[in-house]
């Protein structure tokens, strides 16, 4: 019988892999490009989110998942504090995006360290 906690944890990085490249590639969807600083701040996050994604999926360590974590929330609160906030369709790209990637690295991360399996060190 197959580990179910393991599959819902391989999905999960998987999860945060696709986010990732969603960010990477918002800029060209939502048609903020022009914009250099929305435009960099998803695609620089992006690629530090993707790295994180890969690493825990060859070799998963919980820290990984706090980083991505700790991303996500950057991701979501970047219009404000890089001051893109009034582009509506990189703002929503950002804060959507960032949740989604927080939320399930948290829950990734939370599960490694409270649902009974330990994390490489």
């Amino acid at each position: 019988m197959a580990d179910t906690g393991k599959e819902v944890e391989r999905f999960l990085d998987w999860g945060n892999l696709v986010l990732a490249a969603c960010l990477f590639i918002a800029p060209w969807v939502l048609n903020f490009v022009d914009q250099t600083t929305a435009a960099w701040s998803a695609w620089i996050a992006a690629a530090i989110i993707g790295g994180m994604a890969v690493l825990a999926l060859i070799w998963f360590a919980e820290w990984e998942e706090w980083i991505n974590v700790v991303l996500g929330v950057w991701v979501a609160i970047a219009p404000w504090v890089l001051g893109f906030h009034t582009m509506t369709t990189a703002t929503w790209g950002h804060v959507i995006l960032g949740v989604l990637i927080a939320a399930l690295a948290a829950w990734r991360g939370w599960s490694s360290h409270y649902g009974g399996r330990q994390a490489h060190a």
